[in-house]
């Protein structure tokens, strides 16, 4: 195919202008951060909760079926939430915020409800390593179930939980098929949270078949920096991983 008759697919004609000008990747980049910004707000204080609730709070009747169901949240395919998110929690989210039912708004959300269940089935593992024995030397000299969770369990827990939060914002930076499902795939910068947008891993799944030439080359560059981004959160959160085991 010749460049001419090439979609440009990153905002401006080939033969516009220089070949930086033309392939700029401000957008997708900012949406990748925007929409994983947002999930990360979202998911750490609720995956929190749950991880805290299902260790410390609930029965023994209730937390096994609630942790074996979360577990099993974190499983599903990123597809299925995407799917959901197109048909049935955007177009909910847009009649109470307004604007578009695929938007960067919808994105951050889904994604969050994606991570989740996964943050906090990783957090409710490292909380239960704290040794008993802290708990109850804390407990014998008078300290609440809120002061155990806060001066006992997040201490002891934490580099653990901070690398389930690390590894979920991972998944959240290389997600594809949930976010190109819901987050509209409009190359522009967002003005407001409901207005649509593109993330770098939807503008890699819907262009790289088709290009060839600058535009390919464009889409490596891109692809390039979601690998150098991913690579820096997976090193950081094996790093806190081997503080953890060697506390």
């Amino acid at each position: 195919m010749d460049n001419e008759d090439e979609e440009p697919i990153l905002g401006m004609d080939e033969d516009e202008v220089d070949t930086r000008e033309i392939y700029g990747g401000l957008v997708p980049i900012l949406g990748t951060l925007f929409s994983t910004t947002l999930a990360m707000l979202v998911a750490v204080p609720i995956a929190m909760g749950i991880a805290v609730f299902l260790s410390e709070l609930a029965p023994q009747w209730l937390g096994k079926p609630v942790g074996v169901a979360i577990e099993l949240l974190a499983a599903i395919p990123s597809i299925i939430y995407g799917m959901w998110g197109l048909f049935f929690f955007g177009p909910f989210i847009a009649s109470i915020f307004g604007g578009s039912s695929v938007s960067l708004l919808v994105a951050g959300l889904v994604l969050a409800i994606m991570i989740i269940p996964f943050m906090a089935a990783l957090s409710r593992d490292a909380i239960n390593i704290t040794p008993d024995v802290l708990k109850e030397s804390a407990y014998a000299v008078g300290a609440t179930k809120f002061e155990v969770i806060k001066d006992i369990v997040f201490p002891y827990a934490k580099a653990g939980i901070l690398g389930s939060m690390i590894i979920s914002l991972g998944r959240a930076l290389g997600e594809t098929m949930a976010v190109a499902f819901v987050i509209g795939g409009i190359f522009s910068l967002p003005e407001k949270l409901t207005d649509p947008t593109v993330s770098i891993p939807v503008v890699l799944a819907n262009n790289f078949a088709e290009s060839s030439g600058l535009s390919l080359s464009a889409l490596y560059y891109l692809a390039f920096v979601l690998f150098l981004v991913s690579f820096l959160v997976i090193f950081a959160a094996k790093h806190y991983f081997l503080r953890r085991v060697k506390l």
